[in-house]
Order: C-alpha cells, then structure tokens, then sequence
C-alpha cells in the first residue's frame, strides 16, 4: 500500500480523485494489476483495511443480486417478458452465445433489468449498467471461489461505473447501460484474464468508440429494445478485451480523453438526437392506461395526430431508401483506399472530377474542406492529389502512397484548408491550359452532391459519369 501511495503523491495525483489513465499509469509503473492500485485508493479514501474494502465491495451487490434472482425465476417485465427465464430454462440450453461466460452474464444482465421492472435496482450512472455490472458479478460468483480475487476484479469494474456515475447528467445509453456497460465490461475482463494495465485502459477505449451519443430513450419505453442496448455493452466490451489483449492493435487516444469526450457527447445526444428517436419511437412507447386516464383528451388526440403523421412519413422515407438502393448483384462501389469511403473516397472523387475538367500541365492544387474532413486531411488529402495531379481513381493504392513525395518532386503548389460549410469539399486545381474548380457535398460510399463547378456544372456532371463517379441529390 505504501508504495503506491508514494507515486500518487510523487505524481502530484490525489488519492480519491484518480483518474482510469493515472490508475493504469501508476499500477503500470509498479508492474501491479490495476485492482491494486484501485483498492488501495479505497483503502486510503475512506480510512479502511482491506478486509474491510473487499467486504464493502461484494456486500454492494446484495440488493442487485436479488433483483436479479428475481428477473432469472419469478418476475416480467412490460419491456423484455420473461426472456431470463426462457433463457435459464434447462440448464441455459437455449444459448445467445457458446461461451458459457459470456452466455450467463448476457442472461443475468437481462434478469436484473427484469428484477429491475419488478423490485427495483440500485443505480450506478443509471440502472442500465447497473445491470450489466450485476451480470457480471453474478457470472463470476458462480466460477471464482477467492472472495478476495472476486472483489479484485469487481473493484476495478466499479472505478470504471463510479467515474460513468458522475459524467452522466442527461438522458442517454452512452453514460449508462451501454456506454457505461461496454467500459466496464471491457476492463473487468482484462482484469479477470490477468491482462496487463495498459490493455485495460486500450480495452476501455475500444470499448467506448462505438457506444459514444447512443441515445437513452427508445430502449426505456419501447419494448424488445433495452435487451440488446445492455447485452451489447457485455459483447462490445469483451470483444475490446480480446483485442487489447491478444493483438498489437494501435490504440493512441488516452482513456480519460475518451471518457471525457463521452460525458461532453452526452447532454448534446439528449438535446440533438433523442428528440429525433422520441418523435419516431413515441408511437411504440408503453403506456399505462390507468395514468392515461388523467391525461386530457384533447392531448392524447394531439399525441395520436402527431403519431400518424409521423408514422406516415417514416414509412414514405424507407420507400425512398428502398427506391435508392443498388440491386444485391451489384453492391459494392469501387475499392476506397485510406479506410474510409467518406473521408477519403468522396473527395476524392470531387478531385478526380476537378483533373478531368482541367487541361494542360497542372501546377498547383487548392483543398477547402469542411471541419471533420479537414481533420482526417492525414488521410484524405493523399488521395485528394492522387485524384486532382494525376486522375487516379479511389482504388489506386501505388498512387496513394508516393503522391506526396511526386508533388513535392514536381514543385506543385498545394493549399490545404477549412471551411466552415457543413460538409463542404472543394477542389480547385490550377493548370496551364485551363483551371478547374468543383465544389461538392460529402456523402458516404464514395458518393457526393455536386454543387458548382467551372468551367461548368453541366461539363462536371458529364465527367463524373464518364468516371463512373456515383452522384446523388
């Protein structure tokens, strides 16, 4: 113990308010399991043994347990029935995954959201992940024996929630059931397999990325849907573990630059994007009939008027996408060099619209990029040259690689800049016989919207055909 509180004060850290990336940093430096370092900040916090810590730890769970027991024998929930039990049923025949594990923490996740809807359940930053933690728990109970490498492995899952706990101030699955779930999830597992910490705090952000501005409410109101917000935050979070562990996968973000990025996500998903899923999940939302009784018609008859319409236009909206889509024996556009079909393939498609229109030996190239593609210019401008000095298509992967060094070798002048247009990409190539422009909105799948162009917008669209280049409205 003391050790460690040596290198939290050496670092200037304070015990009590430490950070994931200063636990996995000093449990690194002292080559400990992160659990250490965890418990020992529990220890010192609150003026405790150990024994008395791995107590405080387990006992946590008491209540959670029996909602839990609750949702896997006896209760039903107006959102998920009883899929516990049906789950349970014969020894856990009827299986979501052939990992014993993983299978049972899926099925006692989802029997404490069902205990949840029955007697209720201790939060953490929600009841969401509440019940993935208890999941967990609960699985590993059955198969470590140590009380004190049970409570090792839960306390560092419990950091992870407790810091989830405080970030999370709005509505929204990111700081909670899934986003919360998937973190923790994924640093009980390395912490379980004896990972290292520094896989840890990778597993944590692999987990994160793809839970970040999920929003909270169509899973909370909606039936079906919660099972797979919560059960997914176990899946995502092992399969970051795996991978933090068992690959060399290059992960740069820092954990507590993820986590922050999360919580500052977080009340901007509750006020963009949960009014969007509220106006098309509301026709879906359970209700209570007896509550309704006290709600003026006139509302309800406004509430049902707004859900026709809404329902209406949704279903117009996927005939459109339906109408727009390629048929399944062709589905594929062209091969996207630099990994993203929409940072890289449809600007450069915008360059290889702006080469085609130009004539003559070309001498400089200008970029003007809206804000997201400006910032993954590491990846997108390559390809822009590849495009605007010497046509080549999305897929040229020879030419990606050594464009940079031939502008430099030919002397042609490149401006790279950012615009303030949403979504903006426009190219400018400069050429001695005749210069070019082509101003376009980015869309995914290599795909753009052209807006302007010179010498003409009517010469563009004739040449993006001829290229094959994918336009739409």
């Amino acid at each position: 113990m003391e050790k460690i509180i040596k290198l939290i004060q050496a670092k200037g850290y304070q015990v009590g308010n430490l950070t994931l990336g200063e636990v996995v940093e000093i449990a690194d430096a002292l080559e400990l399991r992160a659990s250490d370092v965890v418990i020992v900040e529990a220890m010192s916090q609150n003026a405790m043994t150990r024994e008395e810590v791995i107590d405080a730890v387990i006992n946590a769970f008491a209540h959670n347990l029996y909602a839990a027991e609750v949702g896997i024998t006896s209760g039903s929930s107006f959102l998920l029935g009883k899929a516990p039990q049906e789950l349970a049923y014969n020894d856990f025949s009827n299986r979501l995954f052939e990992d014993d594990l993983i299978n049972k923490i899926l099925v006692y996740t989802l029997a404490a959201q069902v205990g949840n809807h029955s007697c209720g359940l201790q939060p953490c930053a929600g009841t969401g992940d509440s019940c993935t933690y208890t999941g967990i728990y609960r699985a590993l109970q059955e198969i470590i024996e140590d009380k004190e490498e049970l409570a090792r492995i839960v306390s560092v899952m419990l950091k992870v929630g407790t810091i989830f706990r405080a970030g999370k101030t709005s509505t929204g699955c990111n700081m909670e059931g899934f986003g919360a779930g998937a973190a923790a999830a994924a640093a009980t597992f390395v912490e379980y397999r004896k990972g290292q910490p520094r896989a840890l705090a990778k597993a944590i952000v692999l987990a994160l990325s793809p839970t970040i501005g999920v929003p909270c409410t169509p899973r909370v109101m909606v039936s079906g849907l919660c099972a797979t917000h919560i059960g997914g935050g176990v899946v995502i979070g092992n399969l970051a573990a795996n991978l933090a562990m068992h690959t060399n996968i290059p992960v740069d973000v820092p954990v507590d630059v993820m986590v922050a990025m999360a919580s500052a996500v977080h009340p901007v998903s509750a006020t963009q994007i949960v009014p969007v899923v509220n106006d098309y999940m509301q026709s879906f939302f359970k209700t209570n009939l007896e509550v309704e009784y006290f709600v003026d018609d006139s509302i309800k008859e406004k509430e049902k008027t707004n859900i026709e319409v809404t329902m209406d236009r949704a279903l117009k909206e996927a005939r459109v996408l339906a109408e727009k889509a390629n048929s399944i024996v062709k589905p594929f556009g062209e091969a996207v060099v630099g990994g993203s079909s929409q940072a890289v393939g449809s600007p450069t498609n915008t360059g290889r619209i702006a080469h085609a229109l130009a004539k003559g030996e070309i001498t400089g190239v200008k970029i003007e990029l809206y804000a997201e593609l400006f910032a993954r210019r590491g990846i997108n401008v390559p390809g822009i040259l590849m495009a605007a000095v010497l046509g080549a298509g999305t897929d040229n992967g020879k030419a990606y690689r050594e464009i940079m060094q031939r502008v430099k070798d030919k002397k042609i002048r490149i401006e790279i800049l950012k615009v303030d247009e949403p979504q903006m990409q426009r190219i400018t190539v400069s050429a001695t016989e005749q210069s070019s422009m082509v101003e376009a909105l980015n869309r995914g799948g290599a795909r753009l919207v052209l807006k302007n162009a010179r010498p003409s917008l009517e010469e563009a669209f004739m040449a993006a055909k001829r290229l094959g280049i994918v336009l739409v409205d």
